[in-house]
């Protein structure tokens, strides 16, 4: 996984000044480091899909939450009303959270509602179809739309018109890509899609590119290579997540 990458979930996205960030897996650890590098203090959106652990496990580990400095507010959907997120990180971390030096605000939403993180910085929300729920996220800021939509399994023959609504018209999807069709069979229940439905959703949608995501860690770089190769004849601007990877709108 040398070229693609091994850690979990984790998408800064740059509206001007603001930093958007999809999920807090591993990869918030290289993350903080390289904000910090920056030498400005972090204000940052941490938008989560869900709270299993391995999308919310690096919010100890990411660097400027041990600054006074630092401002957070961290957002889930909690389909559940009796539970918020302060309380499943505290029953995840335990007192950890309360001991960070920074500012964090914990705001709770229902799938489906309307975020406005400042007045041109715009996340349409939607449920997705994962063990305990999840959410998708549309960001729409100066003209420009992403659509990030992990954790969802996909019903055969039937497209999910909560991700084609989060992706209609995007210049950039996200998806679910942990499997390919052929494996699929073997983990029905698990939450969790394919590349060759994330193809079916972008042409359906009308996105402009496509970022297989989330990879199964049974696949290896060449393994990957395989499928970027297939999705992209498959239909254009479609591409393999590389951790790392930049892309300027």
């Amino acid at each position: 996984m040398a070229r693609y990458g091994g850690n979990t979930a984790c998408v800064e996205v740059s509206c001007g000044d603001d930093t958007i960030i999809f999920d807090g897996g591993t990869g918030l650890r290289p993350l903080g480091s390289a904000l910090l590098k920056t030498g400005q203090p972090v204000r940052a959106n941490i938008l989560y899909s869900h709270c299993h652990v391995d999308h919310v496990c690096g919010l100890p580990f990411f660097a400027p939450v041990d600054l006074p400095t630092t401002n957070l507010r961290l957002w889930a959907g909690n389909p559940a009303p009796d539970r918020n997120l302060k309380q499943t990180l505290g029953r995840l971390f335990g007192d950890t959270v309360g001991k960070f030096a920074c500012a964090i605000d914990f705001q709770d939403f229902l799938p489906g509602e309307t975020l406005v993180l400042r007045p041109d910085i715009i996340v349409h929300t939607g449920p997705l179809n994962h063990p305990g729920g999840a959410t998708g996220y549309r960001l729409e800021y100066d003209g420009r739309a992403i659509a990030y939509v992990t954790d969802t399994e996909h019903r055969p023959n039937a497209l999910d018109e909560n991700v084609v609504r989060l992706a209609r018209n995007a210049d950039l999807l996200i998806y679910d890509c942990t499997y390919t069709q052929d494996e699929f069979s073997a983990h029905v229940g698990w939450g969790h899609s394919t590349w060759q439905e994330g193809v079916r959703l972008a042409e359906a949608a009308n996105v402009m590119r496509l970022a297989i995501f989330h990879h199964d860690p049974a696949h290896d770089d060449d393994f990957l290579d395989r499928v970027g190769l297939e999705a992209a004849a498959a239909r254009a601007g479609t591409f393999v997540a590389r951790e790392g990877a930049t892309i300027r709108f």
